[in-house]
């Protein structure tokens, strides 16, 4: 007993020792260093990311510098005055929605990682983007991990991106993913996708933390050297993150996210991280068999009907802002007394229970349904229209747009009411306002922006919280205080 309590004494206390004299530990996923190992990082969070690390050699100290000794310099350094920035000039890579994101185009060495769930048209997208490289007579390397060159070849015929200046190669090994990089020589590469390609050195298999980190680093390190632009497709978890070691968003320069409901033909792409451009952009594509297009006013595919259709009860609309761009969309709301069933009482006899209502139903797609219930009491406890706490009701948005803006919350609010009431809206009427609590309409930023981009689809009046800018030239805007004041001026004119 006493030599397995030594032994096992020894396990436990001597890992720390060993640690510091290995390395220590360090997360794969954040990269926080620790001298003891857990089985949770401290940092970040997660479980089993803590690895072990070796001790780096120990270099002949330089009297004055410390312990690291200092090494030849590549590159001298240079005033900022005297850095010639024409290396890093933009280049558009055909697309123009994607050239707005990136604030511009692509950047001379710079490594895009590029994020979505399967089948929301990535590899599709940088299709387009590199046979629009190659026209512009800037080779383009496609090496793909998913697919054999001949599936590939076939998507390019279909979607009309066939270019003798864009090659296509098949690999999943790093090394030869190089080689097919110094014997083609692109100026575009695209790699689809990061977690199929493994390096012959690094432990575990494709697509695992060890592998990601390790092939990134290689890939970046040859971004850098040659001034090779680079995109990198990676795959997302079912949190919507992107797959790998939280250290790969850290080491590219831009990470995109392409997003789009696979029942529709609405794609979005927006930057969460850009070194050279804005992250409040976003890119609008329509994609169907024949391939993907940018859309520079995408608004029509969020309406149903125009402003001079003929009206329907529970329909309203308002605009919403995804980055910089307004976006006129729709909201349509159905109210419908709840339906009455038989239930059969538990205890029997004179006791057994009647007929009994079923809870109130509560369907939303593509709205927030903590708002859609907020608006709800709200109009029951405020505007009087206390049927709707017995009532169903199911709101949607209307072309796959997500309104999670607070700015719907009057046309969510006005949609209902109109529904109630089975009385249509004006059909050229757009409502703007965030509904507060206390039946108070609050104001929303960009109001301006958001008039003129209705005003250029012909819409002609506007219920706003407070307008303090000009008014769109045809439009007539009503200031509006509280749900009562907004219901009551929604059938006006």
């Amino acid at each position: 007993m006493a030599v397995s309590r030594s032994s096992g004494n020894e396990t436990a206390g001597g890992r720390a020792n060993r640690s510091r004299a290995d390395g220590g530990f360090r997360c794969s996923e954040c990269g926080t260093e620790s001298i003891r190992w857990a089985g949770r990082c401290a940092r970040c969070q997660a479980w089993g990311t803590l690895e072990a690390q070796r001790a780096a050699p120990r270099r002949a100290a330089v009297p004055g510098s410390g312990a690291t000794a200092a090494a030849t310099v590549t590159v001298p350094a240079q005033p900022v005055t005297e850095v010639d920035p024409t290396p890093a000039n933009r280049r558009a890579s055909g697309v123009d929605e994607l050239d707005r994101v990136l604030g511009g185009g692509i950047v001379p060495g710079a490594v895009i990682l590029l994020a979505g769930e399967p089948g929301v048209g990535k590899s599709t997208l940088l299709l387009e983007v590199a046979a629009r490289s190659a026209e512009a007579g800037h080779r383009a390397l496609i090496v793909t991990g998913e697919e054999s060159a001949a599936q590939v070849r076939l998507r390019a015929g279909r979607t009309g991106t066939l270019h003798p200046d864009l090659w296509l190669a098949a690999e999943t090994d790093l090394g030869a993913l190089l080689g097919h990089v110094e014997e083609v020589k692109p100026t575009l590469l695209v790699v689809d996708s990061i977690q199929t390609i493994s390096a012959a050195g690094a432990e575990g298999v494709a697509g695992g933390v060890t592998q990601v980190r390790e092939v990134a680093a290689a890939l970046i390190r040859t971004a850098k050297a040659l001034g090779l632009a680079t995109v990198l497709v990676g795959h997302v978890t079912k949190e919507g993150t992107v797959a790998g070691p939280r250290l790969l968003e850290h080491l590219v320069d831009v990470v995109l996210h392409f997003e789009g409901d696979q029942q529709t033909a609405l794609r979005m792409i927006r930057a969460v991280k850009n070194r050279y451009g804005p992250t409040d952009e976003v890119g609008c594509f329509e994609m169907n068999e024949n391939g993907i297009w940018g859309i520079a006013d995408p608004s029509g595919l969020f309406l149903s009907r125009g402003a001079t259709a003929s009206a329907v009860p529970g329909v309203c609309v308002t605009v919403m802002v995804e980055g910089r761009r307004p976006l006129v969309a729709e909201v349509q709301a159905l109210v419908a007394p709840q339906n009455v069933v038989a239930r059969t009482g538990g205890g029997g006899g004179s006791g057994g229970a009647g007929p009994a209502p079923l809870p109130p139903r509560r369907a939303v797609s593509g709205l927030d349904g903590a708002r859609v219930a907020m608006i709800t009491a709200v109009l029951q406890k405020r505007s009087g229209f206390t049927s709707l706490g017995g009532s169903d009701i199911f709101a949607a948005s209307v072309g796959g747009v997500r309104l999670y803006e607070p700015a719907s919350d009057l046309a969510v609010a006005l949609a209902m009411v109109s529904s109630v009431q089975e009385r249509a809206i004006p059909p050229d009427l757009i409502a703007l306002g965030e509904v507060g609590l206390t039946g108070e309409i609050r104001a929303v930023s960009g109001v301006e922006r958001r008039l003129a981009a209705a005003a250029r689809l012909g819409f002609r009046r506007a219920l706003v919280p407070r307008l303090s800018g000009m008014t769109p030239e045809g439009m007539t805007v009503t200031e509006v205080t509280d749900l009562p004041t907004a219901i009551g001026e929604m059938y006006a004119g």
